[in-house]
């Protein structure tokens, strides 16, 4: 009888982006292989990380490497975050800007996240998953 749980070894490059758009393409192709659905969202990215609906199945473990990920950490770093930030406050509705004006403020004193570290988080919070930077 095959084992149902899965190891599956997923590779994020971060020479292929630059910006978080860039890391959403990234994250479609490593993670939604074959499947007409993109991520386009944070809270996308953490859904797909469930598995179920894209190479993995949610009781599978996986292991993802982000290569060049000192590329990404500066990419997706303070400078970034800001007009992240600044753009959602920008659009106002849905977006609770309250709270966005809170991080932003939290990131300029440099006690905030940056997007990199965002995604880090996200990532670790799936019990399944182990990171690997490289």
């Amino acid at each position: 009888m095959l084992n149902s749980n899965q190891n599956k070894t997923i590779t994020i490059n971060g020479s292929r982006f630059s910006d978080l758009p860039g890391f959403y393409d990234e994250a479609s192709l490593v993670f939604m292989k074959d499947t007409d659905w993109k991520v386009g969202t944070l809270d996308g990215f953490d859904d797909i990380l469930y598995g179920g609906f894209g190479v993995f199945e949610n009781k599978d473990e996986v292991e993802i490497t982000w290569k060049k990920s000192q590329k990404s950490r500066e990419d997706l770093g303070p400078e970034a975050t800001r007009i992240f930030y600044e753009n959602k406050i920008k659009q106002g509705r849905p977006y609770n800007v309250e709270l966005i004006r809170q991080k932003l403020d939290e990131l300029l004193s440099e006690n905030g996240q940056t997007l990199f570290e965002i995604l880090i988080e996200i990532i670790q919070s799936h019990k399944n998953i182990t990171l690997i930077l490289e």
